[in-house]
């Protein structure tokens, strides 16, 4: 066995209780009413997730042979999508099933939890750190992280319902300021040189999977939007009648267009001349400066050429946000290898519950000068979510199953835990998809 440090033991305990408290604080304000409730087949009950979660962590406790107690719960309800674990319950099923009841996931969460933090003592009294153990524990930290942002979704889905703008999730901590003042900002695009480039992640510490191998591809010089695509520009391409010209459109987009009778992004709705959207602020006017989000890739696709633009490959979008001509080398973020913080990214602990207008961070820049590509909005790229050349699964039916029919996001939106983003990060959805907080940027061809 590879052993590691009892200093990666202490970090690993961290990461456990800081993940969990911050699944605990986004469920917390949620009724057991609506605790229950599942508004879309797309998603889960809020009841769902925070007991899935906890079943993840008991499947690795399993592995490493915990004995976790066959009374414990009835956790026939809890598998996903994982064949090996047998019994699953559908996705569109789990409204109709509100088991385990809430009361019994709290419990359920507490004895999970102990005994977690039992093991990990364990682990460190007998110096028995393996990296695939590692791994497996880092897997189950960055699955609640991914759950805390599905669940986020799913409670703006689920309380769109309500005509009442009082009748909403009111986060338990909320920092989003009243009006934002921001100075005038311009809206171009930077130049990318082509080349090889090593597409990937580059580090010895923990990514998924799917971000690996790094492997060369030849890009041309291209050009891409400083910012995302903003709101104020996404009404001119609705204004222009961009919903109801078929030659923006690829087939199976229009089709939806048609059947769906989209005429805007999801949530906006027009109200005496101006578009409003209920959101977590309550239903206010649309920010014309904020990115355009709950957007499809169809529409994102449109959109850019409507502009006469294109969306850019995943490649294109990674180079632009971690390639360093000066160090010669990448960078885990836009900015460097500094940590996210407040300073350089709006992600989920920044508690601002919304994209934030372009401009709000000048200390996240790419060093070609491209903002806001970490955070606020996941952005749609051109790219099919396939597996990387020499791809070896890590920890099977996670990431590898998935790839088909979909197409790659980059960048983390304000609903993305910090500890889980970086830019080689790949999130996957279907082109029809619209509930995850997604936008997009352009790019031009420089030939």
């Amino acid at each position: 066995m590879t052993q590691v440090t009892t200093s990666d033991v202490n970090r690993l305990r961290l990461d456990f209780l800081n993940v969990r408290n911050t699944t605990s604080i986004i469920f917390e304000p949620i009724s057991i009413e609506d605790a229950v409730m599942q508004s879309d087949p797309f998603g889960s009950t809020p009841n769902w997730h925070i007991a899935h979660v906890t079943w993840f962590f008991q499947k690795i406790l399993e592995k490493y042979k915990q004995n976790i107690g066959a009374d414990s719960i009835n956790t026939d309800y809890l598998n996903s999508y994982y064949q090996r674990y047998r019994k699953i319950l559908p996705k569109s099923e789990r409204g109709k099933f509100p088991r385990p009841k809430v009361s019994e996931t709290l419990k359920y969460r507490s004895l999970i939890e102990e005994m977690f933090l039992k093991f990990l003592d364990n682990i460190e009294r007998n110096n028995s750190l393996t990296r695939n153990l590692v791994y497996d524990i880092e897997l189950a930290n960055q699955h609640e992280m991914q759950h805390q942002e599905l669940l986020i979704y799913d409670l703006q889905h689920y309380f769109q319902r309500f005509d009442d703008a009082e009748d909403n999730y009111h986060p338990k901590i909320n920092k989003r300021p009243n009006s934002i003042d921001n100075p005038v900002v311009e809206q171009g695009m930077v130049k990318i040189p082509g080349g090889l480039y090593e597409l990937g992640f580059s580090r010895s510490d923990f990514c998924y999977d799917n971000e690996v191998p790094e492997h060369k591809t030849y890009l041309n010089a291209y050009e891409i939007d400083t910012y995302p695509v903003t709101n104020k520009q996404f009404m001119a391409f609705i204004d222009a009648g961009g919903y109801e010209d078929y030659r923006f459109w690829l087939s199976d987009g229009w089709d939806i267009v048609n059947e769906k009778k989209w005429d805007s992004p999801l949530y906006w709705q027009k109200m005496e001349g101006y578009w409003y959207k209920k959101d977590f602020g309550g239903l206010n006017k649309i920010s014309p400066d904020e990115p355009a989000t709950n957007v499809s890739y169809y529409e994102a696709d449109a959109y850019s050429k409507w502009a006469g633009k294109r969306l850019p490959t995943e490649a294109e979008w990674e180079k632009a946000a971690s390639w360093n001509e000066d160090l010669k080398k990448k960078t885990n973020y836009p900015w460097g290898d500094e940590l996210p913080s407040d300073h350089n990214a709006n992600m989920l602990e920044s508690w601002n519950w919304a994209p934030c207008q372009i401009g709000s961070y000048p200390q996240g820049k790419s060093y070609y000068g491209c903002q806001q590509m970490l955070g606020d909005v996941w952005e749609w790229t051109s790219s099919e979510y396939v597996l990387y050349p020499g791809f070896r699964s890590k920890f099977s039916e996670y990431t590898d199953k998935w790839a088909i029919n979909q197409k790659v996001l980059r960048g983390g939106s304000f609903a993305t835990p910090r500890s889980q983003i970086r830019n080689s990060y790949r999130n996957y959805f279907k082109p029809h998809e619209r509930i995850p907080f997604s936008g997009f940027r352009c790019v031009r061809d420089l030939l």
